[in-house]
């Protein structure tokens, strides 16, 4: 089976996983995957060549790699997230693929007010917020076109996965919270649902397992554990050492100071290309941080034959060892 992406921390786990459970992997990314007993392919979603080298012989694609940013040129994300999600689909199908497991997002069907208790609405290009959210849903619409063609499709939404390794919400928690940078917005009461990474692994080697049998579904993925998001930061900050975070503003000025940045970050990568840094705050963190975004997980529990086996308490407590032994998150 096919792995894209392994260079990231959901998708190396998730082949690792694999190929220590006696699959034969390969992946598929642009640098060294670090990964033992799989076979490389290096290349990316843009180049038609390298793909079909790794789809080749291949019975099954796990589709994780994608553009993930808060900022950033709309045209660098189409070219990967939809683009290149086309290119591995044809590529997939000539090669005579049978099962894809398609990566998104519940992004991709949030428009901005809270999400309670909900399912895997429908993919909504037009009103999800920011070129990551539109070009995920063009992806996964195109997905599921080729479901009804000539694929066994089943697409996942992990929803804001965190834990050790994590180099990105985990550690950008931590890394603001120590500077002071973390903002809590309102109350920060509203209630909203994570992952933890070692629950996430699981969830995708049961949907591998089971995808034949449930194919042309969309499942969002989460621990099942509701929390205010004020006190979600709070403890993972607390588990990387930091202070809890004491910057407070108001939704609303969070999303005008949101829509500011974006314009003002926007005309500093026109003028000198593109930033290594992303932006202290967006319309859409500002929506994420503000607005309750929780799911109903009794039909993806069902569907996957899976329950999370790492508590939200347990997941910190195992964040604040691993930090403590090798001083970092990653």
């Amino acid at each position: 089976m096919l792995v894209t992406g392994a260079s990231g921390l959901l998708g190396g786990s998730v082949a690792q996983r694999l190929a220590e459970q006696g699959y034969q992997v390969t992946v598929l990314q642009r640098g060294a995957s670090g990964l033992q007993g799989v076979h490389e392919v290096r290349g990316s979603l843009s180049d038609p060549a390298a793909l079909a080298r790794a789809v080749k012989d291949q019975d099954a694609v796990i589709h994780m790699a994608a553009k993930v940013s808060v900022s950033g040129r709309h045209e660098d994300f189409l070219e990967v997230n939809v683009r290149g999600t086309q290119r591995l689909l044809d590529a997939a199908a000539a090669a005579g693929v049978t099962d894809f497991l398609h990566v998104s997002s519940p992004s991709v069907a949030h428009a901005g007010a809270s999400l309670i208790g909900v399912g895997a609405g429908t993919a909504d290009p037009q009103h999800a917020v920011g070129s990551y959210a539109k070009t995920k849903a063009e992806a996964e619409l195109l997905v599921e076109a080729r479901g009804a063609a000539d694929l066994n499709v089943l697409i996942l939404r992990p929803h804001l996965v965190w834990g050790p390794g994590d180099g990105q919400l985990t550690s950008r928690i931590i890394d603001r919270a120590r500077s002071g940078r973390m903002p809590i917005l309102g109350s920060g009461a509203a209630l909203v649902d994570t992952l933890y990474i070692d629950n996430a692994v699981d969830a995708f080697v049961a949907g591998l397992r089971r995808l034949p049998q449930i194919a042309g579904r969309r499942l969002v993925l989460t621990n099942g554990e509701p929390r205010p998001i004020g006190e979600l930061i709070t403890g993972i900050a607390a588990a990387g050492g930091a202070p809890a975070p004491r910057l407070r503003l108001s939704p609303g000025l969070a999303k005008g100071l949101g829509a500011v940045v974006e314009r003002v970050w926007a005309l500093s990568e026109k003028l000198a290309g593109p930033r290594a840094d992303e932006p202290p705050m967006t319309k859409f963190l500002a929506e994420q941080l503000s607005t309750a975004h929780w799911f109903d997980q009794r039909k993806t529990q069902r569907a996957l034959d899976w329950t999370p086996r790492v508590s939200l308490d347990q997941g910190l407590a195992l964040l604040r060892e691993h930090i403590q032994a090798t001083g970092s998150v990653r």
